[in-house]
Formats: C-alpha cells, sequence, structure tokens
C-alpha cells in the first residue's frame, strides 16, 4: 500500500518575494503616512493662532483702532506655546497701524521639523492670509 504525501505549505522563495513586495510597499506608504501625522498637527497650531488673532483684534479695539502695542505680553489670552506638551512656539510680530503677522513655529517634540516648519497669519489693511512652509507648506 502506498502512502500519500501531502505536501501542502510555501517554498522559501515565495516566502521571500512576499516579504519582498510588502517591504517594498511599505517603504513607498510609511513616509506619505508619517507626513500626513505631521500635517495633522497644524490643527493645534490654527487652533491657537485662531485664538491669538482674536485676541489682538480685542486688543485693537481697545486700542482705539491701532496694534502697534498688541504683543504676546499685554494681550488677554496666555502664549499657547506655553502649554505642557505644546508642538509649537508662537509670535507676534509686525505691528503696525492695520496689520501683525502671528508666526507658529513647529518645534522638536515628537519628532517635529523645528522652525523650518511653520504657519503664518498676516493681517493688512485689505484682509487676511495664512501661509506655510516644510511640512506646512500646503496651509491655505
Amino acid at each position: 500500500m502506498k502512502l500519500k504525501q501531502n505536501k501542502s505549505g510555501f517554498t522559501l522563495l515565495e516566502i521571500i518575494i512576499v516579504i519582498i513586495i510588502v517591504g517594498v510597499l511599505a517603504s513607498l506608504a510609511l513616509p506619505r503616512f508619517f507626513a500626513t501625522v505631521e500635517f495633522s498637527k497644524s490643527t493645534e497650531a490654527l487652533t491657537a493662532l485662531g485664538v491669538l488673532r482674536d485676541s489682538l483684534e480685542r486688543c485693537y479695539v481697545a486700542s482705539g483702532g491701532d496694534y502697534t502695542n498688541c504683543t504676546t505680553t499685554n494681550i488677554d489670552v496666555a502664549d499657547p506655546g506655553t502649554v505642557p506638551g505644546a508642538r509649537f512656539g508662537y509670535t507676534v510680530g509686525s505691528q503696525s497701524t492695520t496689520g501683525y503677522v502671528i508666526t507658529a513655529e513647529r518645534n522638536t517634540i515628537d519628532g517635529g521639523g523645528g522652525t523650518a516648519n511653520w504657519i503664518t497669519i498676516t493681517q493688512t489693511s485689505t484682509g487676511v492670509t495664512r501661509a506655510g512652509a516644510g511640512a506646512f507648506v500646503g496651509i491655505k
């Protein structure tokens, strides 16, 4: 009587090919994933920029229509960059009678790219614009 030999399973070559395919797919997907995660952290900055902008507008009204005295030290909200775990540092600059610039610079918490990654809100007499650089270049 002849015994039937059941040879089921994968060969070593098939397993190696699958590992190579998974490795190639991971090498294509992971950088995009990490860039998307970093870009999603911009919501923290946009929220804080909105709070700072509202505070600067209140300071503008209280100052009789002038932004020159409105800095992070004399507005009615605390600097959001001093909160424990904050991923951004914030500065208010270029104050004039009709405008200002608020900048959120990414710090190095959670592997952030540092000051090369920033978001700004610019208020001028003609309107408000947002811009970004580095990981936040798509901010509009």
